[in-house]
């Protein structure tokens, strides 16, 4: 039975950074692909980063060159360092391993992640 876990999440001033972690277990292989997605209520959730197996990240538009996301393969982990917040990221993130493309995917519980002075 696949776990998606996130921690990491909390309270950071206008300008701050934060750092999210992302443990994904009881999978027998490396996920294809490891994304963060985020939601704020009364909205849809949105992509903020993803990596597939090739190693190569997208971002939401939104990021900015303000978030950098990376991958341990092997132990199914994924980061998502987050430089330059404002109060416009505060939202619930969430971790999502995918098997395949199109394939079985899991979620994580989220974290909060609030930005305000």
């Amino acid at each position: 039975q696949v776990q998606v876990v996130e921690s990491g999440g909390g309270s950071v001033q206008p300008g701050g950074s934060l750092r999210l972690s992302c443990t994904a277990s009881g999978y027998h292989k490396s996920f294809y692909n490891m994304a963060w997605y985020r939601q704020v209520p009364g909205k849809e959730r949105e992509l903020v980063a993803q990596m597939t197996r090739t190693g190569i990240p997208s971002y939401g538009d939104f990021v900015k060159g303000r978030f950098t996301i990376s991958r341990d393969h092997d132990e199914n982990t994924v980061n998502l360092a987050m430089y330059s917040l404002q109060s416009e990221d505060t939202a619930v993130y969430y971790c999502y391993a995918e098997e395949r493309p199109l394939g079985s995917g899991y979620w994580g519980q989220g974290t909060q992640v609030t930005v305000s002075s």
